[in-house]
């Protein structure tokens, strides 16, 4: 079993986060004890693609001493009109039918500085070049546990389903607890039951959950596909195997070649546009990923020829930040600290500064995500991987990706790479570079990343 790592910021935890999940779970008793009078018909209703908003975090729901779904409700203001959302989420276990273990994975805290004060100066600050230099990487405490799954009653009995586990405190400690609030927290502010509103396509749909005796978090995300974009890089990666050249000799047809390329880069823009799209539908409601990676996002499929049916889902919402400016008004919560703390080194006080850097934060792990899903499913297996690529564009390069072109063209072992990013007069490297722009300021948004001639695909 395969297990995913996600490029994250550290962690640190301060003395106030046991308070903070007490008085979260005295909200959640409290929420218990309205919903208490509800029929049972209500209390089965399930959630759909269509979603709530919700802004604070919580821990997650005790199971078995209600049969309840849990109802949450928060008012937002679309076109000028204040809109209640709301959403239902099952909560009893006894609607879940648990199936076998598919996997587990657990996260890699990367120090990555993508905000620097040198901005658009061609010379690094002292300061500067030291954050790039010195990156530290290190796996987190928390693991967490994958089980397939079905809804056992209710009007979406037989529901395929995938369970996300996270660990109880006595294993996790307060960390898991936390991620797995904000994890069902950013979900239900994304999934806003509302007829004229649907939910984005391309980020995960949560359907409900439970809490073991045990204090084991249990996460039930509709089946939408098991694989990641991680797992397709490295089948694509192997697959490059057939073409190589033995003393000279090719024993591979050209034009199969061919065709495989055009497909694989047919498919490539595809994740690469569901991917910016669920980003964008994020940042369009407020919501930072801060986890983004080729492990975060799951794809409906891997064959490249069934590439128009892909549909890229953004999950692992565990260190999402809400960038509402009534929230960052306020004290920072544990798992955002880390952002917090760069965006001060890179210049960003006030909140809507903050917010600027959040979001550009964003953006710059997508262009990591880009520069990964650009590269390694068209090298073969070891020359190229997550980490040394951006080792490669931080630390060697200095965020300077005319230089990587340069340097990658020496090797024709990414000779595929610098040709898919070549296409219409270095499209590909000119989105690449504005999305690592040192400066968090001129960096896009994710609709500009959208609309970018590279991302459109009609050269495809």
């Amino acid at each position: 079993m395969a297990r995913a790592l996600h490029a994250l910021e550290p962690v640190d935890f301060l003395d106030g986060n046991e308070a903070e999940v007490a008085l979260n779970k005295s909200r959640i008793v409290q929420l218990f004890a309205s919903l208490s009078l509800y029929t049972r018909k209500q209390r089965m209703m399930l959630i759909t693609a269509d979603y709530l908003s919700s802004s604070s975090r919580f821990c997650f729901f005790r199971k078995c001493h209600f049969n309840l779904g849990v109802n949450l409700r928060r008012r937002r203001v679309i076109g000028g009109v204040r809109r209640s959302c709301k959403a239902t989420l099952i909560t009893n276990s006894d609607s879940f039918e648990v199936g076998r273990l598919i996997g587990s994975y657990g996260f890699l805290n990367i120090t990555s500085y993508s905000g620097l004060k040198s901005g658009m100066e061609m010379e690094f600050l002292p300061e500067d070049f030291g954050r790039l230099r010195a990156q530290d990487v290190g796996e987190g405490s928390v693991k967490i546990r994958l089980y397939e799954g079905r809804i056992a009653q209710g009007p979406l009995r037989g529901t395929p389903v995938i369970f996300k586990v996270y660990p109880g405190q006595q294993v996790g400690g307060l960390e898991a607890d936390l991620m797995a609030s904000n994890e069902l927290s950013a979900h239900a502010s994304l999934q806003v039951s509302d007829s004229k509103s649907i939910a984005s396509r391309n980020i995960q749909i949560l359907l409900g959950g439970f809490e073991t005796k045990t204090g084991e978090q249990w996460l039930a995300f509709r089946y939408d596909g098991k694989y990641t974009a991680a797992d397709y890089a490295k089948v694509a990666s192997e697959k490059m195997l057939k073409y190589r050249d033995l003393g000279g000799q090719k024993f591979w047809n050209p034009f199969e070649k061919d065709e495989t390329i055009k497909r694989r880069r047919y498919y490539v823009t595809k994740l690469l546009q569901g991917a910016i799209g669920g980003l964008a539908y994020m940042h369009g409601n407020d919501i930072l990923h801060q986890s983004l990676g080729p492990s975060s996002v799951i794809l409906n499929t891997i064959v490249e020829k069934d590439a128009t049916y892909l549909v890229p889902r953004l999950r692992d919402l565990a260190f999402s930040v809400d960038i509402r400016y009534s929230e960052l008004d306020g004290s920072s919560k544990a798992l955002s600290e880390g952002l917090w703390r760069r965006a001060s080194a890179a210049g960003a006080y006030t909140p809507m500064e903050k917010r600027a850097f959040g979001v550009a934060d964003d953006i710059y792990e997508a262009g990591l995500l880009f520069a990964y899903v650009s590269f390694v499913p068209f090298c073969e297996p070891g020359v190229m991987d997550s980490l040394s690529l951006r080792r490669l564009l931080e630390n060697t390069f200095q965020l300077d990706v005319q230089a990587m072109r340069e340097y990658s063209l020496a090797d024709d072992r990414l000779l595929e790479a610098v040709k898919f990013l070549d296409i219409a007069n270095g499209a590909g490297w000119e989105l690449l570079q504005a999305m690592l722009n040192r400066d968090f300021r001129q960096r896009p948004i994710a609709e500009a990343v959208l609309n970018h001639r590279f991302m459109a695909g009609a050269f495809l």
